[in-house]
């Protein structure tokens, strides 16, 4: 991912801008899949919870994939375009308070207790990386951007805290046998520090 290159064999292969890394994570099933380490699922600036489609939605897919041809597949956007856009988003402004609220963020997933969050020292092996902090602020001003907003507010921190946090707060065995997740423990902390 961040060499932006894949290698087959003995033979490696740039890949062209903008490219993207996706993978999927089935909860169901696991029998010879084995967790990537902290410092691989690290890389991956968030991870989003899919659940199960409305019945309404499920009803179009399956009138999609039964009655009808596949659909054509339109250009919607161009990869300049989305290029462009990673250089806009990232003139987005954010004031120092929002940075501040992020690292006070992330550091009381490192030392709850200097946050008044004793409760959940116990229950974190380890927090959040310094590659959160800066994951978390572009992801702040894209959220920002597709708002149709050139600057990010508190909220959007908030909005995006899960995707970006839930894979990068390591639990204790303690909390797993309390059946805690790491969600409960970005809830308690952005319940604990200070808007700005």
């Amino acid at each position: 991912m961040q060499e932006k290159q894949i290698t087959i064999g003995d033979n490696t292969f740039k890949l062209e801008e903008p490219f993207l890394v996706m993978a999927t994570q089935n909860p169901i099933e696991q029998e010879g899949t084995y967790p990537l380490p902290e410092a691989q699922v690290d890389r991956f600036m968030l991870k989003v919870k899919i659940t199960y489609p409305k019945r309404d939605e499920e009803k179009y897919i399956i009138r999609q994939n039964i009655n009808n041809p596949p659909l054509p597949i339109n250009v919607v956007v161009k990869p300049k375009d989305i290029i462009k856009a990673r250089d806009i988003v990232k003139e987005v402004y954010m004031d120092e308070k929002i940075e501040n609220y992020i690292l006070d963020i992330v550091f009381a997933t490192r030392d709850p207790e200097q946050y008044n969050l004793l409760n959940l020292k116990p229950l974190i092996q380890y927090g959040a990386s310094p590659r959160a902090v800066f994951i978390w602020l572009l992801a702040a001003k894209a959220y920002a951007f597709i708002k149709r907003r050139g600057y990010v507010i508190p909220e959007d921190i908030r909005a995006i805290s899960h995707d970006v946090l839930r894979h990068r707060v390591g639990l204790t065995y303690e909390a797993e046998a309390e059946n805690i997740v790491s969600e409960d423990i970005i809830n308690d902390i952005l319940n604990k520090i200070e808007v700005p």
